[in-house]
C-alpha cells in the first residue's frame, strides 16, 4: 500500500480498479488545515488525464505492471500496431489516446516498453531520449530577443518541435519524449 507522502511523478496507483500513473504532482497547503497533493493522473487503460486532489488519509494500492520488449510496425488511422521482437507474427494494436503524445516520438522498427496490467497490454514507454532526423528545418535567422535563438524543426516521424537556430536538415538530434524538448545534436 502506498500512503499520501509516497504519491510523486511517475508513481503507478490503483484508483477505480484502472491502473493510474502521476504525471504531475503539486503539495498544496492550506491555511490552519492540513496540506494535499494537487495531482494530474493519466488512466494507463485508456489514456486520459484528470486532475485529482489527494487528502493525507489517502491510501492506494500500488499498480503491478509487468514489462515487455517490442518492436514498433506501424501508424494507421490512429492506431499503432506493434509485435513482440521474437515473435513477429505476435502483434498487437493501441490507440494515440492511450500513447498519448509520446506516440509523436515512435518510428518503424523503434523498440519500446510495453506495460502489462492484468495479463493484457495496456500502454508502451519509450525511453526518455530518442534520436531522430532532421527532415525539414528553414535557414535559421536571428529576429529579436522574443526568439530567444530558435526555429521550429520537423522530425523524420512528423513531429514539429523547437529547436536552435545551429540546426539543419540531415542532423541527428536527441529529443526528451516526456518534454518534447530538443536535448542535443548528435551529427
Amino acid at each position: 500500500m502506498l500512503a499520501f507522502n509516497n504519491l510523486k511523478k511517475g508513481v503507478r496507483i490503483i484508483l477505480d480498479a484502472d491502473p493510474y500513473e502521476i504525471i504531475e504532482a503539486a503539495p498544496l497547503f492550506k491555511g490552519r488545515g492540513h496540506s494535499v497533493l494537487q495531482a494530474k493522473i493519466k488512466n494507463l487503460i485508456t489514456g486520459n488525464v484528470i486532475s485529482q486532489t489527494f487528502h493525507p488519509s489517502d491510501v492506494f494500492e500500488e499498480a503491478e505492471l509487468k514489462k515487455l520488449q517490442a518492436k514498433f510496425l506501424y501508424a494507421h488511422r490512429s492506431q499503432y500496431f506493434f509485435s513482440e521482437i521474437d515473435q513477429l507474427s505476435k502483434r498487437f494494436n493501441l490507440s494515440q489516446s492511450q500513447i498519448g503524445s509520446q506516440a509523436q516520438f515512435l518510428k518503424p522498427e523503434q523498440i519500446v516498453d510495453t506495460l502489462i496490467y492484468k495479463g493484457k497490454i495496456v500502454n508502451i514507454s519509450l525511453p526518455i531520449k530518442v534520436r531522430l532526423k532532421v527532415v525539414e528545418a528553414p535557414p535559421g535567422v536571428r529576429a529579436g530577443r522574443a526568439e530567444a535563438g530558435t526555429k521550429q524543426a520537423v522530425l523524420e516521424t512528423g513531429a514539429t518541435i523547437s529547436v536552435p537556430l545551429f540546426v539543419k536538415e540531415g542532423d541527428i538530434i536527441e529529443v526528451n519524449t516526456q518534454t518534447g524538448e530538443y536535448v542535443k545534436r548528435i551529427e
